[in-house]
């Protein structure tokens, strides 16, 4: 039996439209989207199906719609190929990784990812921030440069993506002179469209009140393994998780070491469950050039008909 891995995507991964047809297609994924516009008691149905992706992008909505979509998708590929060895998630993508390892309820992933929308957009009104994603540098160079950078305001490392993609946050002067660093020494650097500096100390403010939020949900020892962003590795202690979500607001995403986690657990089958192929994208570089792996998408349901196709369990 392969040995399969299950990577939910975040932020940035959003497009009008996404879910639509799964939403038509199965009873389960009304009653999904029904229960998550319960709880956040925002339209999910018409930011997901019809937009606008500029309401869409605002974090408020964004989290509770994005999330929703990965459940559905998850819970369609549940009932055809069961749990994970292991799952992983891009920053908000970590939610949706817990649910699929049994670790929260559905209905408890999105109460997270609605207070979590909250918070960080309440921080990211009283501080304005910027991100910026830098390619062409490694994590050495580009900590070097961000450290320069700190003269001119905060800014640090919010996602290790790959080997040579960092994406800075912080506050816009910061993040624009460690941009300036980095064209300097031959990077590309490309601002990113975003609400608010997150996994920065700008949004710090929103921590202690996530902290006091997760006390309130209850975790589950893991079913399957669930690799985190903040130290990638596992976690098997529900206590530990919780701790480990909370430090994760303002803690760098380190995705290309998660990947590498992977590669040591000698994972097969690769399956982005979740809008678009962001994650994708960033797998085929980090996973090693002669590494036998196959990679799938679920995001629309000829895709999950391919998966169920050709991925075996």
């Amino acid at each position: 039996m392969s040995k399969m891995a299950y990577l939910f995507p975040g932020q940035g991964s959003q497009v009008v439209g996404m879910g639509q047809d799964f939403y038509q297609e199965f009873d389960f994924v009304r009653e999904l989207f029904d229960m998550a516009e319960e709880i956040s008691r925002i339209n999910l149905r018409r930011l997901c199906f019809k937009g606008p992706m500029e309401e869409l992008t605002r974090t408020v909505n964004l989290q509770p719609s994005v999330t929703v979509v990965n459940l559905a998708f998850l819970a369609a590929v549940h009932r055809e190929k069961g749990q994970p060895v292991v799952s992983a998630g891009h920053s908000l993508g970590e939610y949706s990784a817990l649910h699929a390892a049994g670790v929260v309820s559905a209905e408890d992933a999105i109460r997270l990812v609605h207070r979590r929308g909250e918070l960080m957009h309440r921080e990211a009104v009283k501080h304005k921030g910027a991100m910026s994603a830098l390619l062409g540098l490694t994590i050495d160079a580009v900590e070097e440069i961000v450290e320069r950078g700190r003269e001119r305001g905060v800014v640090s490392i919010a996602n290790h993506n790959t080997g040579q993609q960092i994406v800075i946050t912080g506050e816009p002067a910061a993040v624009a002179a460690v941009s300036a660093y980095a064209a300097e020494k031959g990077a590309k650097a490309i601002p990113l469209k975003v609400s608010g500096a997150w996994h920065s100390e700008l949004i710090r403010g929103a921590e202690e009140d996530f902290k006091a939020f997760l006390q309130t949900i209850a975790f589950n020892s893991p079913q399957s393994a669930v690799v985190f962003n903040v130290t990638a590795d596992t976690e098997s202690d529900p206590d530990e998780i919780r701790a480990v979500m909370s430090r994760q607001l303002c803690s760098p995403v380190k995705w290309c070491d998660s990947m590498k986690k992977l590669v040591e657990e000698e994972i097969e089958i690769f399956v982005e469950i979740g809008p678009g192929k962001v994650l994708t994208g960033l797998l085929r570089k980090n996973l090693p050039k002669d590494y036998p792996a196959t990679v799938f998408n679920v995001n629309d349901l000829t895709t999950f008909e391919n998966f169920i196709k050709l991925g075996s369990r």
